[in-house]
């Protein structure tokens, strides 16, 4: 999907040449799953998410069948690559939750921050590769771009059904109180403040400081870069990150947790300023990995937390409520990029928004204490947790 995703920035930007047309783009994302997250983690509570990841891949697949045949068919309209893209943002809607409700499935308490860590390193290679591979694949030709992210995403549908590990006891006697069951998931997520600071500081950093929307911009008209640089450029903050998640396999943060994150988080920003006024490809591409490798580390200790403080009964509907806050992060991040961008400049939209970042750290600071002040990830474990017998 991170080689298609390049494809269709790059693509958007050629056609229209303007950074909202690029804003749009994540706002197409985000819509469908803004509407969807909620009620899919409600499902991924009620049946097994090895099934709900299964059927969103087989959605993604058709969305990347429609952009082959966009670029088949020679199309010079950029709202058809729209409408796909809120198919394919559907999908995610379903397979955002279901997918980080399923690790403590598969893994031991004690083994879970670890796992997280893995599962990190695993997916920040996928995002080195994905888009490397995107922009090169773009250079000799959109239609091999979308046809490989087709058939990724079928291999990926059939994997999941060989899945093992603990399965979810489907509940569909829970139909009829729906509702209230996705109300008391965002009740829970309300009442802790340790998961409300932790996911809501991640939803306005990146909202504020990702850049990632607009580097087709950066790549073509500051930078002179074209396609395949393009693909480095978005490839460079899943190196940091990846090396980061190596790193923490070997040695997890065990203490003082809180006040690392926010750091970690601080250091995004800055990271996010320096890429902003680079007109050098080797500086912008060593500032995107230090924000990788803080976002690394600042998704692992909030992932952990998250994932410690949440009752097993609760999973879907908690990491629905992340999902929503990820996406807004990301893609409606993306529309807040292009809108200021087309508004006061590329330059001064990215600045910006790493002063905002710096900004979102400080007051997060005043206004969730008991996340600064966390010290071990374990003791956020709820009393009578069953990760909490596990884990003792």
């Amino acid at each position: 999907m991170l080689v298609q995703s390049v494809s269709v920035g790059w693509q958007v930007y050629a056609l229209t040449h303007s950074p909202l047309a690029l804003g749009i783009v994540g706002l197409a994302e985000f819509v469908p799953m803004f509407l969807l997250a909620l009620p899919a983690g409600e499902l991924a509570d009620r049946f097994d998410p090895r099934r709900i990841i299964t059927l969103a891949s087989l959605l993604e697949t058709l969305a990347s069948g429609l952009l082959l045949l966009f670029v088949l068919t020679h199309q010079a309209s950029v709202w058809p690559l729209y409408a796909v893209i809120l198919l394919y943002g559907s999908a995610r809607g379903f397979s955002g939750p279901a997918g980080r409700a399923l690790l403590p499935f598969l893994v031991p308490p004690a083994k879970l921050p670890r796992s997280l860590a893995s599962a990190s390193s695993i997916t920040q290679l996928a995002v080195i590769a994905g888009p490397a591979l995107g922009g090169f694949a773009y250079a000799l030709g959109p239609a091999f771009a979308y046809g490989g992210a087709l058939v990724a995403s079928l291999a990926s549908a059939a994997g999941m059904l060989f899945l093992g590990g603990r399965r979810v006891t489907p509940d569909p006697t829970a139909l009829a109180g729906r509702v209230a069951r996705v109300r008391e998931g965002l009740r829970f997520v309300r009442s802790r403040p340790v998961v409300y600071g932790a996911i809501s500081l991640d939803l306005f950093a990146v909202l504020l400081g990702g850049a990632v929307s607009l580097l087709p911009i950066y790549a073509r008209d500051i930078v002179h870069v074209g396609p395949t640089g393009l693909g480095l450029l978005r490839s460079a903050p899943a190196f940091g990150g990846a090396l980061t998640a190596v790193y923490l396999t070997r040695r997890p943060i065990e203490r003082n947790v809180g006040g690392v994150m926010f750091a970690a988080v601080a250091v995004f920003g800055i990271g996010t300023i320096v890429f902003g006024v680079s007109t050098r490809f080797g500086l912008s591409l060593a500032a995107l990995a230090v924000t990788g490798a803080a976002d690394q580390i600042s998704v692992y200790i909030r992932s952990a937390l998250v994932q410690f403080a949440t009752p097993d009964a609760m999973r879907g509907r908690v990491s629905a409520v992340s999902t929503l806050f990820i996406s807004a992060s990301n893609e409606l991040g993306g529309f807040e990029s292009g809108v200021t961008a087309a508004l006061l400049g590329t330059v001064p939209a990215v600045v910006l928004g790493g002063v905002g970042t710096l900004a979102v750290v400080a007051i997060w600071m005043r206004a969730f204490p008991p996340l600064r002040t966390v010290d071990r990830m374990r003791e956020v474990i709820p009393a009578g947790s069953s990760l909490r017998a596990e884990a003792g």
